[in-house]
């Protein structure tokens, strides 16, 4: 029995296509180190809870 998604399920793999599609633009841009240091990086920052609000110019 397949179940249809939910909007949880499609949001989540929007943002999971937009990580891939950025992921192979620092790839082509910077190489496979400085990316996936970034997303590490960007994981640390997360767990650590120093992720603050967006902030817009």
């Amino acid at each position: 029995m397949k179940t249809e998604p939910t909007a949880e399920d499609e949001s989540k793999d929007e943002f999971f296509d937009r990580l891939a599609k950025l992921s192979e633009e620092m790839v082509a841009k910077h190489g496979k180190d400085f990316s996936m240091g970034a997303l590490v990086l960007a994981a640390r920052w997360i767990a650590e809870n120093r992720v603050g609000p967006l902030k817009t110019n």
